[in-house]
């Protein structure tokens, strides 16, 4: 199929493949039909419930808003788990809990696009080895949120260093990983209460090295020019399983042959419901990939890793692609060796530049603020200087862009969740802790108050059986 048929196949499928129509559609008689499936129908969506709070005023603190403005001796208003006001002087309800923040920093809460927590949980065994569906080349029906151990004691660990929201996404061994899933950084028994209400899923793939060495003893595909050929073919089925459920929906027939759960993700992401994060390395394969983009009509969000960003940086910038990058990782393999420390800083500088600083690491996801003051320090040796209101975007909103919730999280704005963390200092310092973290206005850590300071069910378990053998 010519690459102008296919773009157009996926325009013509957007309006009948919405991703929240009605459960039923009426007929001409009042009767109504069960529709089928479509691409983004959730079966198991999102029960999380923000933890009811009063009202919270943090006042005398140098604000950060996320969105590049600073205000000194400013504060942060929070009800009914939104932020109310931001700025000096606030005045709150006479049953707010007030909170003197003089000297401290108040921020977005920190958002990790990339992060394999609960499906690579801690500790590390083959017992818990849940992030890759390493059976086939192409495995877009999995989902990641099907892996998720909510026990995982990383997640209370990254709580501790601010994160508030992150994607969690299957590993990089297959070209098409299958679905991540956005989690809200809260405890709860089931996945499901954890779900980031509304957020649209991320359709983790993989270009380079990993695919061909796990796939080229496996028949397939060994080498680069076999990974391309199987996004190809991956998107071409798509495209055809589109265009015949389209042409049975406009006959009134039913859906058009037999439900394919790895179709529909493909699907989703033509259509834009489902969001592309692609694990690329170099600079002329992530070319390829935009390209492979247009060829079948669906846009990357971000490229994640790239350690050869830099060297297309404008042509991210142009075509709104983000980075999310490291701050100095490089040189691990073949694929990562030219890797440079000012890779972020190039990408956040190009016209249109969305630069993000990502973990990838269960140990890094509790540190980003220090990844990212990595980049400041780079910067200012090669005479770049960046600023600490402007840093921030890097951890919070253009995450939340990349991830399709920047509407709603990622910056502190009225209206927003109120997702916000209270730093002891300069959250760019090597000294900065965050000593208080709010989700949706409620409190759920205190570096000073032990009882938030959250442990799950596994740690505490742990800690009773070594209780036991004192």
């Amino acid at each position: 199929m010519q690459k102008t048929a296919l773009a157009a196949c996926a325009a013509l499928i957007l309006a009948a493949c919405a991703s929240t129509p009605p459960a039923k559609q009426a007929e001409g008689d009042g009767s109504s039909v069960t529709r089928a499936p479509l691409f983004t129908d959730d079966p198991y969506p999102s029960t999380y419930k923000r933890i009811p709070s009063g009202p919270v005023l943090l006042t005398g603190a140098t604000v950060l808003d996320g969105k590049g403005g600073r205000i000194e001796n400013a504060g942060v208003l929070m009800q009914d788990g939104k932020i109310v006001a931001v700025g000096a002087n606030l005045e709150a309800p006479s049953n707010a809990v007030r909170v003197d923040a003089s000297g401290k920093w108040i921020t977005p809460g920190i958002i990790d696009v990339h992060s394999h927590l609960g499906v690579y949980p801690s500790p590390a065994a083959s017992a818990h080895s849940d992030g890759n569906e390493a059976t086939s080349p192409v495995t877009a029906q999995v989902w990641a949120e099907h892996s998720i151990w909510p026990q995982d004691p990383g997640f209370a660990a990254a709580l501790a260093g601010g994160v508030t929201s992150l994607q969690i996404l299957p590993g990089s061994a297959n070209l098409i990983g299958g679905r991540g899933v956005t989690l809200k950084n809260v405890y709860s028994t089931t996945y499901q209460g954890m779900k980031f209400p509304g957020a649209p899923w991320g359709l983790k793939m993989a270009c380079g090295e990993n695919p061909k060495r796990v796939y080229g003893s496996r028949g397939g595909p060994s080498t680069r020019m076999g990974n391309i050929a199987g996004f190809r073919a991956a998107f071409t089925d798509a495209a055809e399983y589109m265009k015949k459920r389209k042409g049975a929906q406009d006959s009134n027939k039913d859906s058009g042959g037999k439900r394919d759960l790895k179709m529909d993700s493909l699907a989703g992401a033509i259509n834009g419901d489902i969001r592309v994060h692609n694990h690329c390395y170099r600079a002329d394969e992530m070319a390829i990939m935009l390209d492979l983009a247009k060829e079948f009509g669906f846009k990357i969000s971000a490229f994640h890793h790239g350690v050869e960003a830099y060297k297309l940086a404008d042509r991210l910038g142009a075509e709104g692609v983000c980075g999310a990058l490291w701050a100095d990782w490089w040189g691990f393999k073949m694929e990562s060796f030219d890797g440079i420390q000012e890779n972020i800083l190039l990408v956040d500088r190009a016209p249109g530049g969305c630069a993000i600083v990502h973990s990838d690491s269960g140990e890094g996801i509790q540190r980003l603020n220090q990844e990212a003051a990595k980049v400041m320090a780079n910067g200012r040796r090669i005479g770049i200087d960046t600023s600490p209101e402007h840093a921030i975007r890097w951890l919070t909103i253009n995450a939340a862009k990349s991830m399709g919730i920047d509407d709603v999280t990622g910056s502190l704005e009225p209206g927003k969740m109120g997702d916000v963390v209270v730093w002891n200092g300069n959250p760019f310092s090597s000294y900065a802790q965050a000593e208080q973290v709010y989700i949706d206005g409620a409190k759920l850590f205190d570096r000073r108050d032990p009882k938030l300071q959250p442990k799950s069910d596994f740690m505490l378990g742990q800690d009773l059986m070594q209780g036991e053998a004192k």
